[in-house]
């Protein structure tokens, strides 16, 4: 008997404000009975308030079915209570990774934000001011925890869940002077290197679905 397939669904950049509720629900019904599993890849709040958390619970804890992994986004941190707006999440099922790993029927998942940086010969390096340098760490830093989380792993195939993007190739779209914001060549380092099977990300409203990694992934 062939190995059955695990049917994936992904969406971002909800931003669920205080008044959201019942936005997706619909949506959310639908996707649960036509696939095994929800990926929400961060801005899943407009502004980082776990009320704003609450109203997107009440649409997943009404409508979704099927295990749901999250990881945060930039949005979820502007009012500097992401632990809060994720131990919401947590609270109703939602599995919200932040540098973990986990394996659900048989496939890896390993998920965090990620971070800005930019790609390739562009890409930001630590030299000069000291807020460069932070910035820069702070991308070094998400790009290990996500190696960390890969290296978890046992299973064959493996799923990346980012908010930011790897590559830029699915940044088509979006204006190239915020490409550095949207994403890190720093992130596809550890992709590649782990033969992850499949990424998703969000982040870039007006990006494309579909890209390759520099090893094709």
């Amino acid at each position: 008997m062939g190995e059955q397939a695990l049917r994936i669904a992904a969406t971002a950049d909800l931003h669920y404000a205080r008044h959201s509720r019942g936005m997706l629900h619909e949506a959310f019904a639908e996707i649960s009975s036509s696939a095994d599993m929800l990926l929400l890849c961060g801005d899943l709040t407009e502004y980082g308030l776990p009320e704003e958390a609450e109203e997107l619970v009440a649409d997943i804890r009404a409508a979704v079915r099927i295990p749901t992994l999250a990881v945060l986004g930039n949005h979820d941190f502007e009012s500097g209570q992401p632990e809060l707006v994720s131990k919401v999440l947590d609270e109703a099922g939602v599995n919200v990774l932040n540098g973990e790993a986990i394996e659900i029927a048989g496939v890896g998942f390993a998920g965090i934000a990620g971070f800005g940086g930019g790609f390739g010969r562009r890409m930001l390096n630590a030299w000069g001011e000291p807020l460069i340098k932070q910035f820069v760490q702070e991308s070094i830093s998400h790009a290990v925890r996500l190696e960390q989380a890969l290296a978890k792993l046992q299973s064959e195939k493996r799923i990346a869940v980012l908010h930011y993007s790897p590559i830029r190739a699915t940044l088509q779209g979006e204006d190239p002077e915020i490409y550095a914001f949207l994403g890190s060549s720093r992130l596809e380092e550890p992709i590649n290197r782990f033969k992850v099977t499949a990424v998703f990300h969000g982040h870039a409203h007006n990006g494309i679905l579909d890209g390759k990694t520099s090893t094709g992934i």
